[in-house]
């Protein structure tokens, strides 16, 4: 962007009725526009956002029309890996139809032409930005069997998911030739401050499309009467805390204190304020803490769907003695939350929990002007070393972390053996990592509740699965960008040159140099056992750990 291109916006209606002085001298209108914004052109078909994908910019549109697809595509319209279970000849078959030499590829399945490079219906070309994009052939041949709108120029899309960090819940393409202004998560958060149009505008599409669905699948919440929730909406608040860039902030602290890492993370909540509202955790995760000397020592850790302030409120209702919140509740990373006031949740939601529902939840303990009972926290059952060790490595992320027993692992190496033996002859982890209390974090991936490496894939190669929730990478899209080696956290993605059946290294014809792809564990979806390195462990030394399963964690690492 330059300073021409930013005042023919300023000129735009999206932005000629903001009032620039609202902002801060430190941060004006114009430098908004100017850093955090970027124009995408467009052509026929191509695809612009997809459906599942995690992305951290919304899009206005400021000329041309865009077709969003309101019903799900098939992968293969999406240029995305369709993943298909093996039978038990095909399982036991691979074993001798594997290539010789490691990550050996059909020629006629990578075609160097980006524009000849296609899967099903989807293609891939260079675009008016000398770009790579997927784009759908036979857009109007295809689009009549699925549901759609289409949206025109002056129309924002994109977001409630840029600025909750959550999936994309439909697919964009471009009907014919779209120019758009890309608004970086920084810039929509920057115009929602201080631009009321623009904060009203995102509230209420927000409340419109995901708040009520989201609060009618809130636990505590599931007993209100249908017709309640949108009056709760109206009254809730969203907010969010932390970096969405997280990843560059984690990596810079990685030799920090853990004291000093507690003290870069956004509080949300502080041990003995009031509670002002129950606190429901949209995506991310947080930290649980409480003071300990002159510090905080971390008690838990909580995810997407968790609630905090739950308990203190229900022991508050009716009592004359009012307790204070009893933890603080800080950010991890990035994190979207939702916010009941406490007089409105005491007025709309209280009554419908009775002690039975209140049982059912859980929370038996908590009724309405009794003592709240210190509950049982992750510390004491997995250890303090272990807890402080998961989050401060963020390791609490992983939905699928591979974690090893080093007291039962003999370093046989019949993991890696098997996981070679399914994935082009290379393993797609490294069995080594951090180690605490005799279990280690092996370098697998870990299909991650956050997948920061899923954002900025060019052709959308790398995506999560639909059905099982992994994270998995479409060979014949991955251009071999490094975008999301670079981006993951854990360096559990690695970039390796791939060679043709007779071991040679494929090259590009334009630059003479080995073609690239990007590889990571993808964890057996499509072998029918699961997990080959888990199956093929003598010892039961190695398990693949949904890290917000603290009660199976504790279990797994105290045998």
């Amino acid at each position: 962007m330059n300073d021409q291109r930013v005042e023919s916006l300023l000129a735009t209606p999206a932005f000629s009725k903001v009032d620039a002085s609202r902002f801060p001298p430190q941060l004006p209108l114009h430098g908004v526009l100017k850093n955090d914004t970027k124009i995408r052109s467009f052509e026929e078909g191509d695809i612009i956002v997809r459906e599942g994908d995690y992305g951290n910019s919304a899009f206005l549109i400021l000329s041309g029309k865009v077709k969003v697809v309101l019903n799900s595509l098939p992968a293969r319209l999406l240029g995305r890996r369709t993943s298909e279970k093996k039978t038990l000849f095909g399982s036991i078959a691979q074993l001798w139809r594997n290539c010789k030499v490691p990550e050996a590829r059909s020629l006629a399945a990578n075609t160097l032409e980006l524009e000849n490079r296609a899967t099903a219906q989807a293609k891939i070309r260079v675009g008016r930005e000398s770009r790579p994009h997927v784009f759908v052939q036979d857009l109007s041949h295809v689009m009549p069997a699925h549901h759609s709108v289409t949206l025109a120029e002056g129309e924002l899309f994109g977001e409630i998911a840029a600025i909750g960090r959550t999936p994309r819940t439909t697919t964009v393409l471009a009907e014919g030739d779209v120019e758009l202004l890309e608004i970086r998560w920084q810039g929509l958060r920057e115009l929602r401050l201080f631009a009321p149009a623009w904060k009203e505008h995102i509230d209420r599409v927000y409340r419109q499309r995901a708040l009520n669905s989201h609060l009618r699948e809130t636990p505590v919440l599931s007993y209100l009467d249908p017709d309640a929730i949108p009056g709760l909406a109206a009254q809730t608040q969203f907010e969010t805390f932390g970096n969405f860039d997280w990843t560059t902030s984690f990596q810079k602290l990685a030799s920090a204190s853990g004291r000093e890492r507690v003290e870069q993370e956004p509080l949300i909540a502080r041990e003995g304020d009031y509670p002002n509202g129950l606190i429901l955790i949209r995506s991310g995760n947080v930290r649980l803490s409480t003071t300990y000397n002159h510090g905080e020592r971390t008690i838990s850790y909580l995810g997407k769907g968790r609630c905090f302030g739950l308990e203190e409120i229900l022991h508050n209702a009716g009592n004359p003695t009012p307790i204070p919140l009893r933890h603080s509740l800080r950010a991890i990373g990035y994190v979207d939350i939702l916010v009941i006031p406490t007089a409105v949740f005491e007025a709309v939601v209280l009554p419908t929990l009775t002690a039975e529902r209140l049982k059912d939840l859980g929370l038996a303990a908590a009724l309405p002007g009794k003592t709240v009972e210190a509950p049982v926290e992750a510390d004491s059952k997995l250890g303090a070393d272990m807890l402080e060790f998961m989050v401060e490595n963020r390791f609490i992320n992983g939905a699928a972390t591979m974690l090893i027993d080093m007291d039962r692992c003999t370093r046989c190496d019949d993991c890696v053996r098997a996981c070679a033996s399914t994935h082009d002859g290379n393993p797609r982890f490294i069995r080594q990592g951090p180690v605490v209390d005799s279990i280690m974090v092996a370098n697998a991936c870990m299909h991650c509740i956050d997948p920061v490496c899923m954002i900025g894939c060019p052709t959308g190669a790398i995506s999560r699965d639909s059905i099982q929730g992994q994270i998995v990478i479409n060979d014949s899209t991955c251009i071999g960008c490094s975008t999301c080696a670079t981006s993951c956290p854990y360096q559990n993605i690695h970039m390796v040159p791939i060679r043709d059946m007779g071991g040679s290294f494929i090259l590009d014809e334009k630059t003479r140099t080995p073609i690239i792809k990007a590889t990571k564990c993808d964890f057996c979806i499509e072998q029918l056992g699961g997990p080959a390195c888990v199956n093929a462990c003598p010892h039961d030394a190695l398990a693949r750990v949904d890290m917000s399963d603290v009660d199976f964690l504790s279990e797994w690492t105290r045998r």
